[in-house]
């Protein structure tokens, strides 16, 4: 037998990981899911999840279940699974392990645009929130990337952090200054900015749901050239790779992911940026893993943290956003501490 079929011992056992990793999320996720349905104001026990989802029509159980969890775990489920994916882009495209999408304006320009929505039009429904926060990141996202567009290649991952970096800042100024002359918008805009999965409909599931499935299908299909951009603008052209598209390519992906997340739940932090790290130890930088294992990993931490925030503090709750907030500040403390030890 020739050994030019033969797979390397290593990648059989790297795929073996992901491949253990992927079912031991999947469980997790539908065990979250499950503790979802029932943690609440009126705690339901599995069974009785169970029996509510099979039966819709019978008992009080059913319509909790159905017409308030229901939502709320699918709604963390895609927010999860956006998040996560659309870090993970963020960090393949910049080669910065510390990015996350927050860098190219996403939540600065989602954030204004609500705003914008409440301050000159009156809008405060969560469902008319999300068209307007949409378009925000993706005119944000858009922006940044023209602008890096500008630069030589050799220094295109500096401006576009640059770049990011005076988007979100002049857009975070003016939110700040509507917020500021006008208490109506401001009282309507902080329940929005604090990040979280509940209080929202079914519709906004159903909104999100296509920049999802279009970001997280995108997203797979570049997985393969962004290995190979992970070595170097050299290499890429070396192979033959269309740098612009793909790069063009994964900010589009960022900003469906990400701005479809943030407009349906608010800026919920470090989702995208500790979930690429929690995976990359077990099955390696290689992206057609990572890519796939986040859509399984984000929801599983933004479900574990609604849940937290569901028991913290009863009867009344805690949002998801400061819950990963405080799980997120130590990780990337520990982060930015182990990347300046590796530079010494």
């Amino acid at each position: 037998m020739s050994n030019a079929h033969i797979e390397p011992a290593g990648a059989r056992s790297g795929r073996a990981r992901a491949g253990l990793l992927a079912v031991a999320l999947a469980g997790l996720c539908a065990a979250l899911a499950v503790a979802s349905l029932g943690v609440g104001a009126r705690p339901l026990d599995p069974a009785t999840v169970i029996a509510a989802l099979l039966a819709p029509d019978e008992g009080r159980a059913a319509i909790v279940v159905w017409q308030l969890r229901l939502p709320r775990t699918l709604l963390a489920v895609l927010a999860g699974a956006a998040m996560a994916v659309s870090g993970g882009l963020m960090q393949a495209l910049t080669r910065n392990p510390l990015a996350d999408p927050g860098l190219v304006g996403i939540n600065a320009g989602a954030a204004f645009s609500v705003v914008t929505a409440i301050a000159l039009f009156g809008i405060t429904r969560f469902s008319s929130f999300v068209w307007f926060a949409l378009g925000g990141a993706a005119l944000a996202a858009g922006g940044v990337y023209l602008l890096s567009l500008r630069a030589r290649e050799a220094d295109r991952q500096v401006r576009l952090v640059l770049a990011g970096i005076a988007v979100s800042a002049s857009l975070g100024a003016m939110t700040g200054i509507v917020t500021m002359l006008d208490a109506t918008t401001f009282d309507s805009f902080r329940f929005w900015v604090v990040g979280a999965v509940g209080g929202r409909d079914a519709g906004i599931v159903l909104q999100l749901l296509p920049f999802v499935l279009a970001g997280g299908g995108l997203a797979m299909a570049l997985a393969a050239p962004l290995n190979a951009l992970a070595m170097g603008d050299e290499l890429g052209r070396a192979l033959g790779l269309p740098l612009r598209a793909i790069v063009g390519g994964s900010f589009l992906a960022i900003a469906l992911l990400a701005g479809g997340a943030t407009a349906a739940v608010g800026p919920i932090a470090f989702i995208g940026l500790i979930v690429p790290h929690l995976l990359r130890p077990v099955v390696g930088p290689d992206w057609r893993r990572i890519v796939p294992l986040s859509l399984l990993a984000g929801p599983a931490l933004l479900l574990a943290s609604d849940i937290a925030g569901r028991v913290l503090a009863p009867p009344g709750e805690v949002e998801a956003g400061i819950i990963t907030a405080f799980i997120g500040a130590p990780i990337l403390l520990w982060l930015v501490q182990r990347q300046r030890s590796g530079r010494r």
